[in-house]
Order: C-alpha cells, then sequence, then structure tokens
C-alpha cells in the first residue's frame, strides 16, 4: 500500500508539471512512445491484431498495470531491503526520463515530470515505510488508522493533481474550439463526382465513403499533436536546388484540389478494417516538389510528423500523374485532429506507414541508400504498394435458405477493380455485380446473389484488378509489405 500510494503521488503530480510546463514530457505518455519504437513488429502486428485502433489504450493500460506492480514491489523492498525500494523509484523516473528527452524536438523543461515522480516518490515512500516501521516499543501492532489516513493523503493529492494536471489540458485544448471555426477554401479543382452508381442499396454494407468518425486511426503518437495552424510550417529540404518553406496560411491561399482517395493500413489482414475512403481537399505535392527542383539522384522524399514518425516515399509517386497532396479537409471538414491537422499527406496507392504522414512538417529529398523511414528498421520493406484484395460484408450470420445477398468492398488503388467473383464452398466463381468505380484510387462496391441452400457453407471472394492480374490466393502475413490471400467466411443456412 505504500508502494502504490507513492506512486498514485509522484504520477499525479509528474503529470500535473507536465500540463504546466510539458505536456509532451508526460511520464506514462514518454515511455508509452519509447516503447512503441522499440516493439519487434510482430508484436505491433499482434496487438493491433487483437486490440485494432484500441491499440494504444491497452498500451496505457498495461503502463498503469505494470507501474502498479512495479510500485507494491518497491514498497516491501523499501520496508525490508531499504533502499532499495527507492532506488527503483528512482530508476523508473530514469527510463521515463531518458523517453522524454529522446522524443523529437525534447527541451530541457521535458525533465521536469520525471524529476517531481523521483522526488516525490521517494519522499512518500520514505514517511510511509518509516511510520510502518517505528513502532514504540514493545507494540506488536502498527497504528493503522494513522497509516492508512497517510497512505488516503498521499494518493489522493496524487489523484487530484491528475485530475487538475486534465483539466488543465482540456483548458490548452481551446485551440481546438479554433480549429471547428475554421471554414474550408473550396477547391479550385472539384474531385470526381461520386455518382449514385458507386454506392449499392444492400443492408450492412462498408459505405462508399468512410465517416471521419470510423475512419480507421493507426500511428504512433500516443498523445495526438496540438499544433498552432498559426505557427505551422512545411520545410521542403534535402537534394534540391531551392529549400521552401510554406506557412498554413499560405498553403490555404493556394488552388486546393479535392480528390477521393482510399488510405489502407500496412498491417490491415485480409478481410480486416484498417482501410478507409474519404474526400480530401488539399494542394498537389508535385507542385510544391516543383518549386523545390528535386536533384537528378534524389529518389525518396522523408516526411517528418511534429511527434518525430518519419515516411520513406518513392519521389515517383508524389511527382507522377496520381493525386498525391498535402491534404487540409476531410470530407468536408477541417482534417480532425486525430487525422493529422492542420496538414498531413495522403498519396494513393502506398500504404500509410510509407506515405500518409500526419502533422506533417518536413519533406526532405533524399536516396532510399542512405536514409530510412520509422518503419523500415524495424522489419518493414521500404516500398509499400497496396496489394489488390476483397472483403466480405454481409452476411455476418446465420440466413434462410433462398436468395442471399453477399456484398462487400474491394480495392486497388492508383491500379483500379475489374471484377469481383465469389466461390460457394469450393465450387466454380461466380460474377458478382460492381458498383460504379468513382476513380482507380479508391475501393469499389460489389454484390453477389447466392441461392443458399441448407447446411453450413464457406463463401470466399477474389477480385481482379484493371490489368488484368487475379488476387493470389497464397496467404501471407501483413509484414513486411502487406496481407495476402482470400477472405472466406462460414455462413449457417437454415
Amino acid at each position: 500500500m505504500a508502494g502504490v500510494a507513492a506512486a498514485i503521488a509522484a504520477l499525479g503530480l509528474a503529470e500535473l508539471v507536465a500540463a504546466l510546463l510539458a505536456p509532451t514530457a508526460s511520464p506514462v505518455l514518454a515511455v508509452g512512445a519509447l516503447i512503441i519504437d522499440l516493439v519487434p513488429a510482430w508484436v505491433k502486428d499482434l496487438v493491433i491484431g487483437f486490440f485494432g485502433t484500441a491499440d494504444k489504450l491497452v498500451l496505457i493500460i498495461s503502463i498503469g498495470l505494470v507501474v502498479l506492480v512495479l510500485a507494491a514491489l518497491a514498497g516491501i523492498l523499501e520496508y525490508r531491503r531499504a533502499p532499495w525500494g527507492r532506488v527503483l523509484v528512482v530508476a523508473a523516473s530514469a527510463l521515463a526520463l531518458f523517453a522524454a528527452f529522446t522524443r523529437s524536438g525534447s527541451a530541457a523543461f521535458d525533465a521536469l515530470p520525471s524529476l517531481v515522480a523521483a522526488g516525490v516518490g521517494t519522499i512518500v515512500l520514505t514517511v510511509l515505510v518509516r511510520r510502518l516501521s517505528n513502532r514504540p516499543a514493545g507494540e506488536g501492532a502498527m497504528d493503522r488508522r494513522g497509516f492508512l489516513a497517510f497512505t488516503g493523503a498521499s494518493a489522493g493529492v496524487g489523484i487530484l493533481a491528475l485530475i487538475g494536471g486534465q483539466l488543465l489540458l482540456a483548458g490548452t485544448r481551446t485551440a481546438d474550439a479554433a480549429r471547428a471555426l475554421f471554414t474550408l477554401p473550396p477547391a479550385s479543382v472539384p474531385g470526381a463526382p461520386i455518382a449514385a452508381g458507386a454506392s449499392l442499396d444492400v443492408a450492412g454494407i462498408t459505405p462508399i465513403v468512410t465517416a471521419n468518425r470510423d475512419f480507421y486511426r493507426i500511428d504512433t503518437a500516443l498523445q495526438v499533436p496540438r499544433i498552432d495552424p498559426s505557427t505551422w510550417r512545411l520545410r521542403i529540404t534535402g537534394m534540391v536546388e531551392n529549400e521552401v518553406e510554406i506557412s498554413f496560411a499560405e498553403l490555404l491561399a493556394l488552388p486546393l484540389e479535392e480528390s477521393t482517395t482510399t488510405l489502407a493500413c500496412v498491417s490491415n489482414y485480409v478481410g480486416g478494417d484498417l482501410i478507409g475512403n474519404a474526400v480530401w481537399l488539399g494542394y498537389p505535392i508535385r507542385k510544391l516538389l516543383e518549386r523545390a527542383k528535386p536533384t537528378g539522384d534524389a529518389d525518396m522524399v522523408l516526411s517528418t510528423s511534429s511527434d518525430g514518425f518519419t515516411a520513406g516515399t518513392p519521389l515517383e509517386a508524389l511527382t507522377d500523374e496520381r493525386n498525391a497532396i498535402l491534404a487540409v479537409g476531410m470530407n468536408g471538414v477541417p482534417l480532425p485532429l486525430e487525422h493529422g491537422y492542420p496538414v498531413r499527406m495522403v498519396v494513393p496507392g502506398l500504404y500509410g506507414y510509407v506515405s500518409a504522414t500526419k502533422w506533417v512538417v518536413e519533406l526532405k529529398l533524399t536516396r532510399f541508400d542512405q536514409e530510412q523511414g520509422y518503419w523500415t528498421p524495424r522489419g518493414w520493406s521500404a516500398l509499400g504498394p497496396v496489394k489488390l484484395s476483397s472483403r466480405i460484408d454481409v452476411p455476418r450470420s446465420g440466413v434462410p435458405a433462398g436468395p442471399v445477398v453477399v456484398a462487400g468492398v474491394a480495392w486497388s488503388q492508383h491500379v483500379g477493380v475489374s471484377a469481383v467473383q465469389v466461390q460457394i464452398d469450393d465450387g466454380d466463381w461466380n460474377d458478382a455485380t460492381l458498383a460504379d468505380a468513382i476513380s482507380i484510387d479508391t475501393w469499389r462496391q460489389w454484390m453477389y446473389t447466392w441461392p443458399a441452400t441448407p447446411g453450413s457453407h464457406t463463401v470466399r471472394v477474389r477480385a481482379t484488378d484493371a490489368e488484368g492480374r487475379v488476387q493470389t490466393s497464397a496467404t501471407r502475413d501483413v509484414a513486411p509489405d502487406g496481407a495476402t490471400g482470400l477472405h472466406q467466411i462460414s455462413v449457417t443456412v437454415t
């Protein structure tokens, strides 16, 4: 109890100091970010596979549980083998300090939350353990009421400090209100209209445009960056003839273009939901690169997020005819904070880990043989073209015999889908009906009416792209460059 109370007091006051002076140096968030940086790729895949977009919440809860266990151990050690409990507290605080200082853009103030945690933790632990140890001679029991009072007071101070820190952070989020008042400028180049025929009238099928609240989120930021757009700058550096710097106001003043693009995460398993389609508003990256004039030997653009994440994108993908943009809008509103506000990259045809940098602040022209993006040294391929794939959305449970609609989506970004087929058990492949295509950069809905007979059945789907390639049935894991295989479901017909 002494150890746990000391940990609560230490972390609560550390979070309060972080909220006041160094929001990015919260000990829990700093250690969580360090874990994300160090964790092997297979662990990341396992966590995302189990928990999906709740992976960050699971990580924070796990850190909290580990802290409680270590705190209890520190209390026992301090009582039986002093000063080893205090040594453990200082060691844990030192880890948080190291994590805070290794984050991108760290400053001197970032040391304060961890130092406060070390100081408060050791003092409270010492006081509580001494109260346990210094019983009057001849008394066989401690003053339980006094000990519990001190322990409860210590934990209570920590909890109140934690609440105060969160309230202070809420106060700093008045910048969020400014985003809510921001009105997107109209598109100078409207995107291709989404025809009525692009959506099939099938209950339960994935909507052709993914609502912002439902759009998947996979990134390395435990704490969503909150960037004041008035201070945001994008720099284009590296192998260029002219370095370029542009402000948010200057970006908005350019002729913005609208486009509908499907984005996918490389961690998306066959049949998974780490994929979404949105209408984006932004400025073509190729036009800014034209200002910078990349040198002839550059073949990669290393984009950097405000939180230090990097992605290595083939230069060709940012300069060819595809509509790779610096996006400022998503589905008719300013980018949501968690999706990159104020500016992010959207690049058709590539998995997000090599292209879709959120909160982007720098584009560095370089070479693949000289630099690597964040995930490449962690076992992922340097190139990440999205693989041809398809998914069954309905039916999702038992169905009655008779005509049953099987439907879903298929995608092959920047190539396009030309056909989808459905197989029942191990029978023939049957052509499905395709909805109208918006563009080669978006997914397509499909449907097939199956004359279902009673029994248990396996339903599979495969797609063919616009270049005639048929989706492979060979099963591969998501690492190192995206999963392959055919999505199948089991359906009981009564």
